[in-house]
């Protein structure tokens, strides 16, 4: 069976709402485009505005925590330099996220949803020239359709895909078939992509999507079925191009250069180390 590109998301606002794109142009080095561009830190959290820098998850109001954000619909119009936020049951803001006081307006809309929180007033951010991913290179997160479907057959639930955030997901694949894609390069239409290494889930894949609630225990479910908590796999542009919904994978004939993947073990094993809420198999 062939395998394609069944979706392509991205999250403008880290931690809430996707948009769905039907294609996108990816660059060597680079994530997709405005992916987790904006973000709401943590009012301990000391990122000023015009300067920013990678930080840990735990370091931004997230789904893990703050399941309200589930609710809340981003809309930005890039050429205008507007962002529109709305959740139900209130009115909607929209602001110019170009000026200081369209971003205040836009922290006072986030903080109201939000409430009083013991760390201090949550902040809007913009990134940098790395975006506000889990992790801190620019990258893509690609899931296997057919290995969540595996995991709805084992649990005896649906699951909808879009609690795993992804960038991009594939149809056709054996059921975790892009676990063996770890180390070497694949490719989607004319983009080559380096898969460095698995992604582990944390309990922010607990949260449905479209309510908020908690409702299912997703990092449970997978290890009482497989004995890990991963799903999907990381993805580096290394050859861009245009990637369009319906293009065609094409898996790796051959290993590849480990030389990226030895980069982020590295990374993922500092990190497990010394962050122990991140999840990561060493």
């Amino acid at each position: 069976m062939a395998i394609t590109l069944d979706h392509i998301y991205r999250f403008p606002v880290k931690g809430l709402h996707a948009e769905p794109l039907d294609s996108a142009s990816l660059a060597a080095g680079q994530g997709l485009p405005h992916d987790r561009r904006f973000a709401i830190a943590r009012g301990d959290n000391r990122q000023t505005f015009g300067a920013p820098r990678w930080y840990p998850k735990e370091w931004f109001v997230m789904l893990m925590r703050d399941t309200g954000l589930a609710t809340v619909t981003p809309r930005v119009d890039w050429e205008a330099g507007t962002v529109e936020l709305s959740t139900p049951g209130k009115p909607a803001c929209r602001a110019a996220f170009t000026t200081t006081e369209g971003r205040e307006q836009l922290e006072r809309w986030v903080n109201d949803v939000l409430g009083d929180r013991k760390e201090g007033r949550a902040r809007w951010i913009e990134s940098g020239e790395v975006s506000f991913t889990d992790v801190p290179q620019n990258c893509l997160s690609l899931v296997n359709l057919e290995s969540v479907r595996d995991l709805e057959s084992r649990m005896g639930r649906p699951i909808d895909p879009l609690r795993f955030r992804a960038n991009l997901y594939v149809r056709g694949a054996a059921p975790w078939e892009d676990f063996d894609w770890v180390g070497q390069e694949i490719a989607i239409g004319d983009v080559r992509l380096r898969i460095p290494a698995r992604i582990p889930r944390c309990n922010a894949t607990s949260v449905n999507p479209d309510t908020g609630e908690r409702d299912v225990n997703v990092v449970k479910g997978l290890r009482a079925a497989y004995g890990h908590y991963d799903m999907g796999v990381y993805a580096e542009v290394v050859r861009g191009g245009h990637v369009t919904v319906g293009d065609a994978v094409t898996p790796p004939g051959a290993p590849q250069s480990r030389s990226g993947l030895g980069h982020w073990l590295r990374f993922f094993g500092f990190l497990a180390r010394g962050a122990p809420n991140v999840l990561w198999r060493r």
